[in-house]
C-alpha cells in the first residue's frame, strides 16, 4: 500500500508562487512514476505533471515553462514548484503514483486558489 499526503496549497495572488509537496509512504514509489494532477470546479481531473523513477518528466502545455516536477527519493517526497500562477490554475491538486504492476494511488488533494 502507498499513502499520499500532499500540502502547500493555499491563497495566492495572480503571478506569485507555490510548492506543493507530496509526501509518501512505502519505498515501493522508487520505481513508480509520480504526477500532480488538478481539478477545477465543473472539470474534469487532468494532467499537470508527471515524472517517471529515470527522471523524465512530462508536462501539460498550460503549464509548460512555468512549473517544474522534483522528486526526492530519499525523502520519498514529490514536488511542484508552480510560479507565474494565472486564475485559471485555481483548482484542487492531486498527487498519484502509479505503476504498471505496484498499483495506482492518489492523494486527498490540496487547494490552490489563484486571485486576479
Amino acid at each position: 500500500q502507498v499513502q499520499l499526503v500532499e500540502s502547500g496549497g493555499g491563497l495566492v495572488q495572480t503571478g506569485g508562487s507555490l510548492r506543493l509537496s507530496c509526501a509518501a509512504s512505502g519505498s515501493i514509489i522508487s520505481g513508480m512514476r509520480m504526477g500532480w494532477y488538478r481539478q477545477a470546479p465543473g472539470k474534469q481531473r487532468g494532467l499537470v505533471a508527471t515524472i517517471t523513477s529515470g527522471g523524465s518528466r512530462n508536462y501539460a502545455d498550460s503549464v509548460k515553462g512555468r512549473f517544474t516536477i522534483s522528486r526526492d527519493t530519499a525523502k520519498n517526497t514529490v514536488y511542484l514548484q508552480m510560479n507565474s500562477l494565472k486564475p485559471e490554475d485555481t483548482a484542487v491538486y492531486y498527487c498519484n503514483a502509479w505503476g504498471s504492476s505496484l498499483g495506482d494511488y492518489w492523494g486527498q488533494g490540496t487547494q490552490v486558489t489563484v486571485s486576479s
